[in-house]
């Protein structure tokens, strides 16, 4: 492991009787989001990658203090939908914890066959923010931008044909609904200078938790990117080649080689006229949250110990969406001291697909227990919904220490209140 690669911060490393007093004070379920190791992540990022613009993928956690937290560092932000693009302005502008310089130039829009009222509300917010940039991933979406008025910063997304990640869902980069093919891309750059856009970029992803193994094909990307840099026919500002750092989800994963992966960028990259863009997001907020949930239910069964829990696929979706695991830790005071048994850890949505683990040994479960969900500040609020007319969680965040409750648990009230 490099110098640069420090330990990954595991669900064990956590302060137990602190957990309890936050779900004591905050109820149940509950995420945790430690701020203070965003900011660890996000320096070790720019350490890695001193010479590139961090752009930090909103998508990943859009809580605000967690937005204003990384602008306050020295991120950008990258976003994927208008709304993102709204709490971006919002944070960095001081609608959280205080103003950076120049929010605009911070915010990048990657419209992914953007809805109307997407481009309506960017144009309007460009308007405010001059220094906004937007991407694009097909010439339609140019034609819309046109028809609006549009004709500020641009930069155009590229299908590389390479993809990769955790999942076959989430590897984009050789999907065709994300970017202009490779071979047209030259040609759009063109078009785009020509009907008077400024043009400042390209971009490309290949897919979402990026490990070690996938060094080939993320290194074939970015080569791939460096030629289309070359051969533009429009100087460039950045080439973007995305982000997808991946994190050890697994007790037994070892941590991502961050200077491995720099320098397999710039090696891949090669000399270019231009400054090259990542876009971080699991990376920098995956191992800062936990989930907290109570043991409701105790179930033995000819197959398994069943535990059901107050968290489920509404709360944490990532385990019946994508297999995911994450690790469960019992945070009873005398766990240590039980016995385990193996249990399959389930919530209360009645789908089968409500699981967050099976078969796990982990201390013998006791109905009013507390378990903690390891890895679950990226992509866990954020996937969380109200099916089954459930309300979603309270969030708190600790920063140098201090717990603040950041988003207030809903309500039956909040999950009816747009009815008519």
């Amino acid at each position: 492991m490099s110098a640069a690669t420090p330990a990954v911060r595991r669900l064990d490393a956590w302060d137990a009787a602190r957990l309890r007093d936050l779900r004591d004070e905050h109820g149940s379920p509950l995420y945790v989001l430690d701020l203070d190791r965003v900011r660890e992540n996000y320096r070790r990022m720019a350490g890695a990658f001193p010479d590139a613009e961090i752009r930090y993928a909103a998508k990943a956690n859009t809580l605000g203090r967690v937005l204003s937290t990384l602008g306050e560092a020295g991120a950008g932000i990258e976003c994927a939908s208008a709304g993102e693009v709204a709490r971006a302005l919002d944070a960095l502008d001081g609608g959280t914890d205080g103003a950076v310089a120049d929010p605009g130039a911070r915010v990048q829009y990657t419209a992914v066959n953007p809805p109307a009222g997407d481009l309506d509300t960017v144009v309007d917010l460009w308007r405010e923010y001059p220094d906004l940039t937007v991407t694009v991933g097909a010439e339609d979406t140019l034609d819309r931008l046109e028809a609006r008025g549009y004709d500020g910063r641009l930069c155009v997304r590229v299908n590389p044909g390479v993809g990769a990640g955790h999942h076959e869902k989430v590897s984009t980069g050789a999907d065709a609904k994300f970017g202009v093919p490779y071979g047209l891309a030259t040609d759009l750059l063109a078009d785009a200078a020509d009907r008077g856009f400024d043009v400042v970029g390209v971009h490309a992803h290949a897919g979402s938790g990026i490990s070690g193994d996938d060094l080939a094909a993320h290194r074939e990307l970015v080569a791939r990117m460096g030629d289309l840099a070359r051969d533009a026919p429009v100087p460039l500002e950045f080439v973007d080649v995305g982000g997808g750092f991946g994190v050890p989800y697994r007790p037994d994963e070892a941590p991502l080689d961050l200077d491995a992966v720099a320098d397999a960028t710039r090696e891949a990259l090669g000399d270019v006229d231009a400054r090259l863009a990542v876009e971080p997001g699991r990376y920098l907020v995956a191992d800062a949250g936990v989930l907290l949930a109570d043991v409701n239910t105790v179930k033995e069964t000819p197959e398994t110990t069943v535990v059901g829990v107050d968290a489920g696929m509404t709360t944490l979706l990532r385990p019946a969406m994508y297999d995911a695991y994450h690790a469960v830790r019992n945070l009873a005071p005398d766990a240590g001291e039980r016995g385990t048994v193996a249990q399959t850890v389930t919530g209360p949505i009645c789908e089968s697909a409500d699981v967050f683990c099976t078969d796990r040994d982990l201390p013998a479960p006791a109905r009013g227990d507390t378990l903690a969900l390891g890895n679950a500040g990226a992509y866990g609020y954020e996937m969380a919904s109200q099916y089954n007319s459930r309300p979603r969680p309270a969030t708190v965040t600790l920063d140098d220490g201090a717990a603040t409750l950041a988003r207030r648990r809903e309500t039956v009230a909040d999950v009816t209140r747009l009815e008519e």
